[in-house]
């Protein structure tokens, strides 16, 4: 049956919200823990199966199907085995995540505990990042409580880690060093971490959102949670708007039943312009590709963003209108990466302080020249292909895209004697 409440907006993830989202017996009251004991109760390959029915992809960004990753793991018959829940959550116009643990806390945990029961593992990580300290807390005191409900401790337990803010660590193997207390950078690949994952044990990482997703699935069946999304990935997605328009805030959407215009535009969800009009707007967070008003008619699913060459990535969608300069919106982009790149690799900490110098002259009438652009231009190809991580690798994502539709603003102040 249909979760649909406004012909936008669903109710799958967020359902059974309660008023006092760390209490176990109102949890349980809204259905809580049913999908841990059906999972208990039946064979690990039953639910891994209605997880790829389901066509989950990640929802971290990466989009890799869930029930790929989990049959993978299965297989593999090394032990003990981690269960690793990545809510480092640092991607700018993004807090989806931050949503789930403060408003369904329990349910989060749930899924990390299926997990924990599919694999036999004795374990769980979540990693925070450290800028949600209070969150830390939350998470922390509802651990507690499911502890002493009887459903954690005995067979497995859930840890919470805090990183240390650094937005490279949102990447799995970085997020691995850093909880095993190593400085936070990426690991060569192979082997994957599903063979060589958390102390070198073969480990399973999922975002924050793909695990509150396990128990939705197992309650309604994979079957189920396909219909209420898109054809090749199924479910709903938790979508971040902010920037200028006039709603802000998380909303719930169908995959493949919205587009970007009523996501931006309808009363229920965006709900327009804030004042200004639509210059252009930031899909999947700083490492997302940028959008103009020329795409507004595709639909929010991750097939057809693709074909657009946009990405649901995070889920973040920032709205900017037209008193918004590319240039200064896309240097405030490079700072930031900037200061988040780990510093591993030379394409990724060399590439994007060239990127911001070539941005700054462009910023500059006369100062510029057409070589800049070239520059600009062969810096973008080298560091997409040749970054270590995917944080060098998509850095100039949005660059690349914002090239494409606005190239005239590029090269209104490069010297006319060069251009």
């Amino acid at each position: 049956m249909s979760k649909l409440i406004d012909g936008l907006q669903v109710r799958l993830l967020t359902e059974n919200i309660c008023a006092d989202p760390l209490s176990v017996s109102e949890y349980e009251k809204a259905g809580g823990f049913s999908a841990l004991k059906k999972a208990a109760a039946g064979a690990p390959e039953e639910i891994i199966e209605e997880v790829k029915k389901a066509k989950l992809l990640g929802r971290g960004g990466a989009a890799y199907p869930a029930g790929s990753k989990w049959e993978h793991l299965l297989h593999i018959p090394e032990t003990p085995k981690y269960i690793v829940c990545n809510a480092d959550e640092g991607e700018p116009g993004t807090f989806k995540d931050r949503l789930i643990m403060e408003r369904l806390p329990l349910k989060l945990l749930e899924g990390i505990m299926i997990a924990g029961a599919v694999f036999k593992a004795k374990a769980g990580y979540i990693y925070v990042r450290g800028e949600y300290r209070k969150i830390q807390k939350r998470l922390i005191a509802a651990i507690e409580n499911v502890r002493a409900a009887g459903y954690l401790g005995k067979d497995f337990d859930i840890h919470v880690i805090s990183g240390a803010g650094a937005y490279v660590c949102g990447e799995n193997s970085a997020l691995l060093n850093s909880t095993e207390g190593k400085v936070g950078r990426p690991r060569i690949k192979p082997p994957h971490l599903a063979e060589v994952g958390l102390f070198l044990q073969p480990t399973l990482v999922n975002n924050v959102e793909s695990f509150a997703n396990i128990p939705v699935i197992v309650n309604m069946g994979g079957d189920a949670y396909l219909q209420e999304g898109h054809p090749d990935s199924g479910g709903s997605k938790l979508v971040c708007l902010s920037g200028h328009c006039a709603n802000s805030g998380v909303f719930e959407v169908p995959l493949g039943k919205v587009t970007l215009r009523q996501m931006i535009y309808d009363a229920q969800l965006g709900g327009g312009m804030n004042g200004g009009k639509l210059k252009f707007f930031h899909l999947g967070g700083q490492s997302g590709p940028i959008g103009s008003a020329d795409q507004l008619d595709t639909v929010y699913s991750y097939t057809d963003l693709k074909k657009a060459g946009l990405s649901v990535g995070s889920g973040a969608v920032v709205v900017m209108d037209e008193s918004v300069s590319i240039l200064e919106y896309l240097k405030s982009v490079t700072e930031f990466f900037i200061h988040e790149s780990c510093g591993k690799c030379v394409p990724c900490r060399e590439g994007n302080f060239q990127l911001l110098k070539i941005l700054q002259k462009l910023s500059v009438p006369g100062k510029a020249q057409k070589s800049d652009l070239d520059t600009l231009r062969r810096l973008v190809r080298t560091m997409t292909s040749a970054s270590f991580c995917g944080l060098g690798q998509t850095a100039a994502a949005a660059l690349n895209s914002a090239w494409k539709l606005f190239k005239a603003e590029f090269e209104a102040n490069v010297s006319q004697g060069e251009k």
